[in-house]
Protein backbone atom coordinates (compact mmCIF):
# COMPACT_ATOMS: atom_id res chain seq x y z
CA UNK A 1 0.00 0.00 0.00
CA UNK A 2 3.02 2.20 -0.04
CA UNK A 3 2.51 5.77 -1.51
CA UNK A 4 -1.12 5.04 -2.08
CA UNK A 5 -3.67 8.05 -1.53
CA UNK A 6 -6.58 7.15 0.65
CA UNK A 7 -10.18 8.75 -0.67
CA UNK A 8 -11.37 10.38 2.72
CA UNK A 9 -15.37 11.71 2.91
CA UNK A 10 -16.37 13.87 6.03
CA UNK A 11 -19.72 13.16 7.62
CA UNK A 12 -20.88 16.27 8.42
CA UNK A 13 -20.42 19.74 6.71
CA UNK A 14 -19.84 22.65 9.70
CA UNK A 15 -17.34 24.27 11.69
CA UNK A 16 -15.75 21.11 12.65
CA UNK A 17 -15.28 19.85 8.92
CA UNK A 18 -14.14 23.32 7.36
CA UNK A 19 -11.96 24.97 10.19
CA UNK A 20 -10.54 21.87 11.79
CA UNK A 21 -9.95 19.35 9.61
CA UNK A 22 -10.05 19.83 5.76
CA UNK A 23 -7.90 22.96 5.63
CA UNK A 24 -5.17 20.37 6.98
CA UNK A 25 -6.07 18.03 4.97
CA UNK A 26 -5.63 20.03 2.03
CA UNK A 27 -1.78 20.29 2.76
CA UNK A 28 -1.20 16.31 2.83
CA UNK A 29 -2.17 15.97 -0.90
CA UNK A 30 -0.11 13.06 -1.89
CA UNK A 31 -2.06 11.28 1.21
CA UNK A 32 -5.07 11.91 1.25
CA UNK A 33 -8.05 13.16 -1.51
CA UNK A 34 -11.59 14.21 -0.21
CA UNK A 35 -13.78 12.95 -2.15
CA UNK A 36 -17.41 13.51 -0.67
CA UNK A 37 -19.14 15.39 2.16
CA UNK A 38 -22.38 14.37 3.23
CA UNK A 39 -25.05 17.26 5.09
CA UNK A 40 -28.27 16.64 5.50
CA UNK A 41 -29.49 19.67 3.48
CA UNK A 42 -26.83 20.05 0.68
CA UNK A 43 -26.17 23.37 -0.56
CA UNK A 44 -27.68 25.22 2.87
CA UNK A 45 -23.93 25.39 4.17
CA UNK A 46 -22.52 29.20 5.15
CA UNK A 47 -19.26 27.04 3.91
CA UNK A 48 -18.00 27.58 1.14
CA UNK A 49 -18.01 24.55 -1.10
CA UNK A 50 -14.60 22.57 -1.79
CA UNK A 51 -13.59 22.37 -5.36
CA UNK A 52 -13.99 18.82 -6.57
CA UNK A 53 -15.57 17.39 -3.93
CA UNK A 54 -19.32 15.67 -4.51
CA UNK A 55 -21.68 16.78 -1.93
CA UNK A 56 -24.42 14.78 -1.10
CA UNK A 57 -27.36 13.38 1.28
CA UNK A 58 -27.23 9.85 0.65
CA UNK A 59 -25.50 8.65 3.38
CA UNK A 60 -25.89 5.16 2.27
CA UNK A 61 -24.29 5.51 -1.04
CA UNK A 62 -21.45 7.18 0.36
CA UNK A 63 -20.51 4.36 2.96
CA UNK A 64 -21.40 1.60 0.15
CA UNK A 65 -19.03 3.76 -2.28
CA UNK A 66 -15.66 1.23 -2.30
CA UNK A 67 -13.61 3.97 -3.64
CA UNK A 68 -13.88 5.54 -0.22
CA UNK A 69 -11.42 4.45 2.12
CA UNK A 70 -11.32 6.86 5.27
CA UNK A 71 -14.07 8.52 6.97
CA UNK A 72 -14.43 10.96 9.14
CA UNK A 73 -17.32 12.05 11.45
CA UNK A 74 -17.82 15.47 12.25
CA UNK A 75 -21.11 15.71 13.78
CA UNK A 76 -23.09 16.68 16.80
CA UNK A 77 -21.84 14.07 19.44
CA UNK A 78 -24.98 12.53 19.82
CA UNK A 79 -24.54 11.13 16.16
CA UNK A 80 -20.76 9.80 16.71
CA UNK A 81 -21.95 6.41 17.87
CA UNK A 82 -24.16 5.36 15.58
CA UNK A 83 -22.80 7.30 12.81
CA UNK A 84 -19.21 5.09 13.50
CA UNK A 85 -21.11 1.71 13.50
CA UNK A 86 -22.20 2.41 10.07
CA UNK A 87 -18.76 3.01 9.02
CA UNK A 88 -17.23 0.15 10.52
CA UNK A 89 -20.09 -2.11 9.38
CA UNK A 90 -19.30 -0.99 5.88
CA UNK A 91 -15.45 -1.45 6.04
CA UNK A 92 -14.52 1.58 6.33
CA UNK A 93 -11.87 3.16 8.47
CA UNK A 94 -13.22 5.94 10.82
CA UNK A 95 -12.21 9.32 12.58
CA UNK A 96 -13.98 10.97 15.49
CA UNK A 97 -14.47 13.91 16.36
CA UNK A 98 -13.90 14.39 20.62
CA UNK A 99 -15.38 13.50 22.83
CA UNK A 100 -15.94 10.73 20.51
CA UNK A 101 -18.99 9.09 22.06
CA UNK A 102 -21.21 9.93 24.52
CA UNK A 103 -20.49 6.65 26.75
CA UNK A 104 -17.38 4.68 27.53
CA UNK A 105 -19.43 1.37 26.79
CA UNK A 106 -20.64 2.61 23.04
CA UNK A 107 -16.98 3.70 22.60
CA UNK A 108 -16.03 0.12 23.36
CA UNK A 109 -18.19 -1.54 21.27
CA UNK A 110 -17.12 0.57 18.51
CA UNK A 111 -13.39 -0.07 19.37
CA UNK A 112 -14.19 -4.41 19.66
CA UNK A 113 -15.88 -4.09 16.06
CA UNK A 114 -12.77 -2.37 14.54
CA UNK A 115 -10.65 -4.54 15.99
CA UNK A 116 -12.85 -7.30 14.91
CA UNK A 117 -12.82 -6.32 11.56
CA UNK A 118 -9.13 -5.20 10.73
CA UNK A 119 -10.25 -0.83 10.66
CA UNK A 120 -8.41 1.66 11.91
CA UNK A 121 -10.37 3.60 14.31
CA UNK A 122 -9.49 6.81 16.69
CA UNK A 123 -10.53 10.06 18.21
CA UNK A 124 -9.31 13.15 16.42
CA UNK A 125 -7.51 14.69 18.99
CA UNK A 126 -5.87 17.27 17.02
CA UNK A 127 -4.19 19.13 20.06
CA UNK A 128 -1.34 16.45 20.58
CA UNK A 129 0.07 18.62 17.98
CA UNK A 130 -0.47 22.58 19.83
CA UNK A 131 2.67 24.53 20.46
CA UNK A 132 2.80 24.90 23.82
CA UNK A 133 2.71 21.23 24.62
CA UNK A 134 5.00 20.47 22.27
CA UNK A 135 7.18 22.70 23.91
CA UNK A 136 7.11 22.04 27.44
CA UNK A 137 7.36 18.24 26.51
CA UNK A 138 11.36 19.33 25.03
CA UNK A 139 12.14 21.29 27.67
CA UNK A 140 11.13 18.54 30.33
CA UNK A 141 13.21 16.15 28.33
CA UNK A 142 16.10 18.34 28.52
CA UNK A 143 16.24 18.17 32.43
CA UNK A 144 16.73 21.38 32.41
CA UNK A 145 13.84 21.44 35.15
CA UNK A 146 15.37 18.55 37.19
CA UNK A 147 12.68 16.51 38.45
CA UNK A 148 9.36 17.37 37.54
CA UNK A 149 6.36 17.32 40.20
CA UNK A 150 3.40 19.29 38.58
CA UNK A 151 1.94 20.35 35.42
CA UNK A 152 -0.66 22.57 35.35
CA UNK A 153 -2.77 23.41 31.63
CA UNK A 154 -5.87 25.92 31.84
CA UNK A 155 -8.08 26.54 29.15
CA UNK A 156 -9.68 30.04 30.37
CA UNK A 157 -12.04 32.49 28.95
CA UNK A 158 -13.79 35.39 29.93
CA UNK A 159 -17.00 34.98 27.62
CA UNK A 160 -19.61 34.97 30.67
CA UNK A 161 -21.77 35.94 28.20
CA UNK A 162 -21.85 31.78 26.94
CA UNK A 163 -23.00 30.21 30.64
CA UNK A 164 -25.74 33.19 30.99
CA UNK A 165 -26.98 32.20 28.26
CA UNK A 166 -27.90 28.62 28.49
CA UNK A 167 -30.63 27.51 30.46
CA UNK A 168 -30.20 24.09 30.88
CA UNK A 169 -27.13 20.97 31.28
CA UNK A 170 -26.04 18.81 29.06
CA UNK A 171 -23.21 16.47 30.61
CA UNK A 172 -22.30 15.56 26.16
CA UNK A 173 -22.05 18.93 25.54
CA UNK A 174 -20.68 20.41 28.73
CA UNK A 175 -17.74 22.70 29.44
CA UNK A 176 -15.89 19.15 30.35
CA UNK A 177 -16.30 17.33 27.18
CA UNK A 178 -15.97 20.20 24.58
CA UNK A 179 -12.87 21.88 26.50
CA UNK A 180 -11.44 19.55 29.46
CA UNK A 181 -11.35 16.15 27.11
CA UNK A 182 -8.66 18.46 24.87
CA UNK A 183 -6.52 18.67 28.49
CA UNK A 184 -7.30 15.47 29.96
CA UNK A 185 -6.47 13.78 26.38
CA UNK A 186 -3.02 15.31 26.21
CA UNK A 187 -2.21 14.71 30.05
CA UNK A 188 -3.40 11.04 29.33
CA UNK A 189 -0.82 10.63 26.05
CA UNK A 190 2.02 11.93 27.59
CA UNK A 191 1.94 10.24 30.74
CA UNK A 192 -0.31 7.20 30.17
CA UNK A 193 -3.84 6.86 32.18
CA UNK A 194 -3.67 8.26 36.45
CA UNK A 195 -2.99 6.53 39.18
CA UNK A 196 -5.72 8.69 40.81
CA UNK A 197 -8.09 11.51 40.21
CA UNK A 198 -9.35 13.92 41.63
CA UNK A 199 -12.12 16.65 40.21
CA UNK A 200 -14.17 19.32 40.78
CA UNK A 201 -17.13 19.98 38.38
CA UNK A 202 -19.30 23.10 38.95
CA UNK A 203 -22.27 25.04 37.68
CA UNK A 204 -21.08 28.78 38.73
CA UNK A 205 -24.89 29.86 38.01
CA UNK A 206 -26.26 27.16 39.69
CA UNK A 207 -28.02 23.49 39.62
CA UNK A 208 -29.68 22.91 36.19
CA UNK A 209 -27.58 25.66 34.10
CA UNK A 210 -24.62 24.46 31.70
CA UNK A 211 -21.02 23.46 33.40
CA UNK A 212 -18.32 26.21 33.53
CA UNK A 213 -15.61 25.37 35.42
CA UNK A 214 -13.44 22.27 35.90
CA UNK A 215 -10.06 21.32 38.05
CA UNK A 216 -9.26 17.58 37.83
CA UNK A 217 -5.95 16.48 39.39
CA UNK A 218 -4.46 13.47 38.10
CA UNK A 219 -1.84 11.91 39.64
CA UNK A 220 1.24 9.78 38.36
CA UNK A 221 3.33 7.84 40.32
CA UNK A 222 7.56 7.90 39.41
CA UNK A 223 7.49 5.49 37.10
CA UNK A 224 4.56 6.58 34.80
CA UNK A 225 7.63 7.15 32.47
CA UNK A 226 10.81 6.06 33.10
CA UNK A 227 11.91 7.97 30.17
CA UNK A 228 10.94 11.22 32.14
CA UNK A 229 12.50 13.10 35.02
CA UNK A 230 10.03 12.58 37.63
CA UNK A 231 9.78 13.85 41.06
CA UNK A 232 10.51 10.57 43.13
CA UNK A 233 7.23 11.25 44.70
CA UNK A 234 5.35 11.22 41.67
CA UNK A 235 3.94 14.15 39.42
CA UNK A 236 0.50 16.05 39.59
CA UNK A 237 -0.96 16.95 36.01
CA UNK A 238 -3.61 19.57 36.38
CA UNK A 239 -6.42 20.42 34.10
CA UNK A 240 -8.63 23.27 34.97
CA UNK A 241 -10.32 26.81 33.38
CA UNK A 242 -13.71 28.45 33.53
CA UNK A 243 -15.09 31.01 31.52
CA UNK A 244 -15.63 33.66 34.18
CA UNK A 245 -11.56 34.28 33.68
CA UNK A 246 -11.02 38.38 33.85
CA UNK A 247 -7.31 37.64 33.74
CA UNK A 248 -6.00 34.33 32.26
CA UNK A 249 -4.06 32.18 33.68
CA UNK A 250 -0.89 30.91 31.88
CA UNK A 251 -1.76 28.04 29.18
CA UNK A 252 0.60 25.40 30.85
CA UNK A 253 3.07 26.01 33.10
CA UNK A 254 5.50 22.87 34.40
CA UNK A 255 7.02 23.03 38.30
CA UNK A 256 10.54 20.68 38.97
CA UNK A 257 13.39 20.74 41.62
CA UNK A 258 15.34 23.15 39.36
CA UNK A 259 13.06 25.15 37.61
CA UNK A 260 9.84 25.84 35.87
CA UNK A 261 8.53 26.38 32.37
CA UNK A 262 5.79 29.51 32.10
CA UNK A 263 3.86 29.76 28.41
CA UNK A 264 1.32 32.80 28.79
CA UNK A 265 -0.53 32.07 25.04
CA UNK A 266 -1.69 28.97 23.66
CA UNK A 267 -1.22 27.70 20.00
CA UNK A 268 -1.76 30.13 17.40
CA UNK A 269 -3.18 27.76 15.03
CA UNK A 270 -6.77 28.29 15.97
CA UNK A 271 -6.24 32.06 16.48
CA UNK A 272 -5.75 31.78 12.36
CA UNK A 273 -8.21 29.48 11.60
CA UNK A 274 -10.74 31.92 12.82
CA UNK A 275 -9.43 34.97 10.77
CA UNK A 276 -9.45 32.57 7.83
CA UNK A 277 -5.59 32.17 7.43
CA UNK A 278 -5.27 29.00 6.42
CA UNK A 279 -2.36 25.91 6.73
CA UNK A 280 0.03 26.53 4.48
CA UNK A 281 0.01 29.90 4.47
CA UNK A 282 3.47 32.20 5.49
CA UNK A 283 3.75 31.84 9.39
CA UNK A 284 0.17 30.00 9.96
CA UNK A 285 0.52 29.15 13.81
CA UNK A 286 4.09 30.12 14.21
CA UNK A 287 4.88 32.14 17.58
CA UNK A 288 5.89 35.23 17.62
CA UNK A 289 8.90 36.09 20.18
CA UNK A 290 5.70 37.79 23.03
CA UNK A 291 4.81 34.11 22.89
CA UNK A 292 7.67 32.23 23.49
CA UNK A 293 7.76 30.26 27.10
CA UNK A 294 10.00 31.52 30.02
CA UNK A 295 11.70 28.82 31.84
CA UNK A 296 13.71 29.89 34.92
CA UNK A 297 15.89 27.38 36.14
CA UNK A 298 19.12 27.15 38.67
CA UNK A 299 22.46 24.55 37.86
CA UNK A 300 25.93 24.33 38.57
CA UNK A 301 26.72 28.08 36.72
CA UNK A 302 23.75 29.52 38.77
CA UNK A 303 20.03 31.63 38.39
CA UNK A 304 19.21 31.41 34.31
CA UNK A 305 15.83 32.95 33.25
CA UNK A 306 15.79 32.32 29.09
CA UNK A 307 12.56 32.67 26.49
CA UNK A 308 12.55 29.24 24.61
CA UNK A 309 11.79 29.42 21.15
CA UNK A 310 8.57 27.05 20.60
CA UNK A 311 7.97 23.99 18.59
CA UNK A 312 5.71 24.38 15.18
CA UNK A 313 2.09 23.46 15.93
CA UNK A 314 0.55 21.67 13.39
CA UNK A 315 -2.66 19.63 13.00
CA UNK A 316 -1.78 17.96 9.91
CA UNK A 317 0.29 16.01 11.87
CA UNK A 318 -2.58 14.24 13.54
CA UNK A 319 -3.48 13.54 9.69
CA UNK A 320 0.01 11.95 9.19
CA UNK A 321 -0.91 9.38 11.99
CA UNK A 322 -4.03 8.66 10.53
CA UNK A 323 -2.41 7.90 7.45
CA UNK A 324 0.83 5.78 8.33
CA UNK A 325 -1.69 3.81 10.69
CA UNK A 326 -3.86 2.97 8.07
CA UNK A 327 -1.52 2.30 5.09
CA UNK A 328 1.65 1.50 7.35
CA UNK A 329 0.34 -0.65 9.67
CA UNK A 330 1.96 1.98 12.32
CA UNK A 331 0.82 2.38 15.90
CA UNK A 332 -1.80 5.18 16.26
CA UNK A 333 -1.07 8.20 18.19
CA UNK A 334 -4.15 8.62 19.61
CA UNK A 335 -4.61 4.89 20.91
CA UNK A 336 -8.29 3.20 22.02
CA UNK A 337 -6.99 3.12 25.80
CA UNK A 338 -6.09 6.24 26.14
CA UNK A 339 -9.76 7.57 24.49
CA UNK A 340 -11.18 5.29 26.82
CA UNK A 341 -9.35 6.41 30.24
CA UNK A 342 -10.16 10.19 29.02
CA UNK A 343 -14.09 9.33 28.42
CA UNK A 344 -13.92 7.52 32.22
CA UNK A 345 -12.78 10.32 33.87
CA UNK A 346 -15.18 12.32 31.98
CA UNK A 347 -17.85 10.83 32.84
CA UNK A 348 -17.11 10.52 36.09
CA UNK A 349 -16.44 13.99 36.82
CA UNK A 350 -20.23 15.31 35.39
CA UNK A 351 -22.30 11.94 36.69
CA UNK A 352 -23.40 14.16 40.10
CA UNK A 353 -24.26 17.24 37.74
CA UNK A 354 -27.86 18.24 36.83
Amino acid sequence: MANRVLNMAFIGNGKSTNRYHAPFVLTRPDEFRITHVYERHPGTSAWKALPGVAYTDDLEALLSNPDVDLVSICTPVSAHYDLALRALKAGKHVLVEKPFTQTVAQAQELFDLAREKGLYLSAYQNRRFDADYLTMQRVIASGKLGRVYEIVATYDYWRPEVPEAAQGFDPYNSFVYGHAVHLLDQAVGYLGSPDAVQADVRQILGSGRMNDYFDFALNYGPDARVDLPIAPDGLRYEVKASYFRASLRPSLAAYGTRGCFVKQSKDRQEEHLKVFYLPGEPGFGVDRPEDYATVTYYDEAGYHEEKVVSEQGDYARLYDSVYHAIVDGAEPVVKPEQTLAVMRIMADAVAGLA
